[in-house]
């Protein structure tokens, strides 16, 4: 893991729906695993890209979700450890069709 990751956590799907769209519009940058709900309503999705497009991502997705609902924390971390990749959220691999 090379690359800056963005995690944005907001209380309400909505919101981090909202937030997300806002994040993948305005930047070049992948969510790196699927939302993630912490309980009581809060849920999460991290995001990955160079430092500049996850913190433009980051800034565009608290603007869109404070909007419709609550931010409760926006962090960037701009050289995460490589052994930090264990505890990320990873997307699940894409399955593979059958041909027939």
């Amino acid at each position: 893991m090379k690359q800056a990751i963005g995690i944005l956590e907001t209380k309400g799907l909505t919101a981090l729906i909202t937030g997300t769209d806002a994040m993948l519009k305005s930047a070049d940058v992948q969510i790196t695993g699927p939302v993630k709900n912490v309980g009581s309503a809060m849920v999460s999705v991290t995001v990955e890209g160079n430092v500049a497009a996850v913190k433009a991502a980051i800034e565009s997705g608290v603007e869109a979700a404070q909007a419709v609902g609550e931010v409760l924390s926006a962090h960037v971390i701009a050289r995460p450890s490589e052994s930090l990749s264990a505890v990320i959220p990873q997307a699940a691999a894409a399955k593979s069709r059958a041909t027939k």
